[in-house]
C-alpha cells in the first residue's frame, strides 16, 4: 500500500511487526488500541509522510503479525511500554511525536 514498508524486529523477547513510510528529521509513532492493528493508521502514515515525517505504526504485543506470548501476565502495561522503548532503541530513535487511538 503506497510504499509502506513492513518489517519484523526482535525486541523485548518478541518479534514485532512494524509498518513505516517516509523520511525526515521528525518521527511520528502511532499506537493502536483494542482491537485494532497498524492498519488503523494507514491514511495518517501516508499523509504525514508526504509532509516530510517518518511515520511508524507497530502491531502491539498480541496483535496482527506481532508475537502473542501465551501467558496473560505478559501483557502488563510494563511489558507494552518496554516493547515501545525497545522498538525506539532498535530503530535508533531518541525522540518521537505520538499519535494514539483508544
Amino acid at each position: 500500500m503506497e510504499n509502506i514498508e513492513h518489517k519484523n524486529l526482535f525486541i523485548n523477547g518478541i518479534n514485532m511487526h512494524i509498518a513505516e513510510i517516509g523520511k525526515g528529521p521528525s518521527t511520528i509513532l502511532f499506537l493502536h488500541g483494542f482491537p485494532e492493528l497498524w492498519y488503523t493508521w494507514r491514511h495518517q502514515l501516508i499523509s504525514l509522510s508526504s509532509k516530510g515525517y517518518r511515520t511508524i505504526a507497530p502491531d502491539l504485543r498480541g496483535y496482527g503479525d506481532t508475537d502473542a506470548p501465551p501467558y496473560p501476565s505478559s501483557y502488563t502495561v510494563f511489558h507494552i511500554v518496554g516493547d515501545i522503548i525497545a522498538l525506539l532503541d532498535a530503530l535508533g530513535l531518541d525522540q518521537v511525536r505520538g499519535g494514539f487511538r483508544i
